[in-house]
């Protein structure tokens, strides 16, 4: 029986091994493998909801095993640490648990191998940036930076009843004006009032909550329209955030982000939302990358020099014909999926079956209220812009097509309603 070794648990990675468990996996045509160092996945759009509070991970992410068992796929656990494209093999780090070694070093096999490792965070070289920012690569590191912020709050409130107002404020620089950077400023801006209402903090949430946002660019959110870019920016700024644009960081130091102007913006967290680039991992496979370390893939999603291998996702570079390069977005990750389950699932493939990328727009939330983005025309291809209420629905449905992906209509639906009847029972953000 063939092995199809996935690496990689993320939109693309789970979605692919949910379609070729229920394909393949269920009719025994081949097995299906998922492997990833976490036991649960997480939807990664959506982390900025976990450090801003708004979202509880330990609910709504999906656990592996319970997914493999449902849709007729294997999970293992584990990192791995390199890739024998000649013996046709993966070798996976020891697996330790609280200092102990549950599992040992394993080697598994593979017939086809699919790279769906995701991304990493690109500091750009930028001195002291990786010694002193958090990131948003996952859900413990969102979750870090949840609790770094609401310490900072309570300890600032209580430097503030000590009558030291100097010190009784919070600063948190993001920088980076991106999707990531913008919907988590908003985020953060409602959390701050959450838990003011709640006395969590002794702040006030606008005066001593300081959130600015680092964009090197003219604008902020620069893969939309300028008019988009402009109302996003007059509703940070209407929440008192600070949106700071043609900005360039040029070093980062434990309590502030310098610029290149020489001007020093005090950070008691600061963020990095900048850009990404591939896992090392990609670079020492002896196949082409970018110059962002992605790996190459022709139109079939397969690593040029090695018919066994293909890769999807944030650590995949395809260039589209038409369209150029693809950007490292979550639809694309999701179409890739649905492509390479199509194909793998194909024994005798016909020629002519081609990766093409179809952009249905963007969307970016700005808090629980609000978003922007465009939409692209299912015929003629239009772009079309939205905002308010339209907008804000429209983002919401991007999540329950990943669930229907992953879990089916009625599940999906049932998933839906327990979100909403969630929210109506418990605080709008995490407390501690």
């Amino acid at each position: 029986m063939e092995t199809i070794v996935i690496v990689g648990g993320g939109a693309g990675g789970l979605e692919l091994a949910t379609r070729l468990g229920d394909t393949l996996g269920k009719s025994a045509r081949a097995r299906v493998l998922l492997i990833d160092r976490a036991p649960g996945h997480f939807w990664k759009p959506l982390l900025h909801t976990v450090a801003s509070g708004k979202c509880d991970p330990q609910v709504t992410q999906v656990e592996f095993a319970a997914q493999a068992a449902a849709h007729h796929f294997d999970f293992v656990q584990g990192e791995v640490m390199a890739v024998d494209r000649a013996g046709r093999s993966i070798e996976l780090a020891p697996r330790c648990s609280d200092g102990l070694e549950v599992q040992p070093r394993r080697r598994l096999p593979y017939d086809k191998l699919v790279l769906a490792l995701g991304s990493v965070t690109n500091f750009f070289n930028v001195p002291g940036a990786a010694e002193h920012v958090l990131t948003l690569e996952n859900v413990n590191q969102a979750e870090a930076f949840r609790k770094r912020f609401v310490a900072a709050c309570i300890q600032a409130g209580e430097r503030k009843a000590r009558g030291d107002a100097a010190q009784g404020q919070v600063h948190v620089v993001i920088v980076g004006g991106g999707a990531t950077g913008v919907e988590l400023a908003a985020e953060l801006s409602h959390s701050a009032r959450a838990l003011a209402q709640y006395k969590v903090h002794a702040l006030d949430p606008l005066r001593d909550v300081r959130i600015s946002v680092i964009e090197r660019g003219k604008f902020l959110l620069p893969h939309l329209h300028p008019r988009q870019s402009v109302r996003a920016a007059r509703h940070l700024t209407s929440l008192g955030i600070d949106v700071l644009t043609e900005t360039a960081v040029s070093s980062v130091s434990p309590h502030a982000v310098h610029d290149a102007a020489g001007h020093a913006h005090r950070a008691d967290l600061t963020l990095w939302a900048a850009g990404v680039e591939g896992p090392a991992l990609c670079g020492t496979l002896g196949l082409p990358v970018n110059r962002i370390n992605q790996i190459v893939v022709d139109a079939t999603l397969r690593a040029p020099g090695d018919t066994a291998i293909y890769a999807l996702g944030d650590c995949a570079s395809y260039t589209c014909p038409v369209k150029g390069a693809v950007p490292p977005r979550a639809q694309v990750a999701h179409q890739q999926a649905m492509f390479l389950a199509d194909l793998l699932a194909r024994r005798d493939a016909p020629g002519g079956l081609d990766f093409r990328y179809r952009d249905y727009g963007s969307l970016v939330s700005l808090g629980p209220l609000a978003a922007v983005g465009v939409l692209s025309g299912a015929v003629t291809g239009r772009r079309i812009q939205v905002s308010g209420a339209t907008a804000r629905l429209l983002y919401r449905l991007m999540y329950q097509k990943h669930l229907l992906a992953l879990h089916g209509m009625a599940r999906m639906a049932v998933h839906t309603l327990v979100d909403w009847l969630r929210a109506k029972l418990v605080p709008p953000v995490k407390l501690y």
